[in-house]
């Protein structure tokens, strides 16, 4: 997993609020960040998944395709395609690249095996680096 030095400022100061603190979900994203390589902004390689980045994903199972926006906890909006860091899927999504994929059970237990087939919009990649 890589991600900007940005986006971990911004998640650890979101996992360090009281609320968050002994959730699972955070703990779960907290051991993830605690391995992820960290880079500058400037040097995010374009096939990675940061926050607010828009991606294309294709569930291997299906064949379908969804565009998610990859979010902070309180701007998930399903209707929206906008998902959560903490949503289980969120935090598996972060720092993929391209072509990289993962295994997640849905809700309703439906099991979706998704593929990063694309990424449409990387803040950094665009110089948005206040977003």
């Amino acid at each position: 997993m890589t991600v900007s030095s940005r986006d971990l400022a911004r998640l650890d100061a979101l996992l360090d609020s009281p609320a968050l603190r002994r959730h699972p979900a955070a703990l779960a994203l907290m051991d993830e960040l605690n391995r992820a390589r960290v880079l500058p902004p400037e040097q995010m390689p374009q096939d990675v998944v940061t926050m607010q980045s828009t991606i294309e994903c294709r569930d291997l199972h299906s064949g379908q395709t969804h565009a998610l926006t990859l979010v902070y906890p309180h701007q998930a909006d399903v209707e929206k395609g906008h998902v959560s860091v903490l949503a289980p899927v969120g935090t598996a999504l972060l720092g993929l690249a391209i072509g990289q994929r993962i295994d997640w059970l849905a809700p309703g237990g439906r099991q979706l095996r998704l593929q990063v087939a694309g990424i449409r919009y990387q803040p950094e990649s665009q110089g948005d680096l206040h977003r």
